[in-house]
């Protein structure tokens, strides 16, 4: 099995550190040609606007979707969600448009209101999962074929839908392994 790292800019290296932890492959994607090496790719948190740009650039954005629509599993970890979703709720921008959520950007405050949070995700494991938030988005509405994982704050900000999986927070930047897991079982 190869898991794709989308590596145009973001948190590629701590994602392929995780993946490398559980025996995966992981390819880093970076053009076209990478995309037919993949059995499944995570899009990382980063800057969202920036991806978004370097997608188009890379000649990546068309492809890439219709991988996604025709059943790539795929996992976007805060701006990787904000590029899935259908709607940016404060931004006219739009990227991926796969996943029938509306996210907003910077949601919980800016890069000074940043947190970590321990919280049980029966989803993923029955043990506490630190869940790091950075700048984070949140999903202000979901489609009804969207499945919500996880909320905090009463704010939705893990969910999946078909081969979509998004989080808000960022798994790769702690030692638990649980989400990367719960992914790997997507692909397989």
């Amino acid at each position: 099995m190869r898991v794709g790292v989308l590596s145009l800019q973001g948190g590629v290296i701590e994602h392929i550190n995780h993946l490398n932890k559980l025996n995966v492959e992981a390819i880093e994607v970076k053009k076209i040609d990478d995309l037919k090496k993949i059995d499944g790719i995570i899009l990382p948190g980063g800057e969202s606007t920036t991806i978004g740009k370097l997608l188009r650039d890379a000649n990546l954005l068309t492809p890439l979707k219709a991988l996604i629509q025709s059943g790539l599993p795929t996992w976007g970890t805060c701006a990787g969600m904000i590029l899935l979703a259908k709607e940016i709720e404060n931004d006219t921008r739009r990227h991926l448009e796969v996943m029938d959520i509306k996210v907003k950007r910077n949601a919980f405050g800016s890069q000074i209101d940043s947190f970590k949070k321990i919280d049980i995700v029966p989803e993923v494991s029955n043990n506490p999962i630190e869940l790091v938030f950075i700048r984070a988005p949140y999903i202000s509405e979901a489609g009804k074929d969207v499945r919500i994982i996880h909320k905090v704050e009463n704010k939705i900000v893990a969910a999946k839908q078909k081969n979509i999986l998004v989080t808000s927070f960022h798994p790769e930047l702690t030692d638990d392994l649980n989400f990367h897991n719960y992914f790997i079982k997507m692909v397989n």
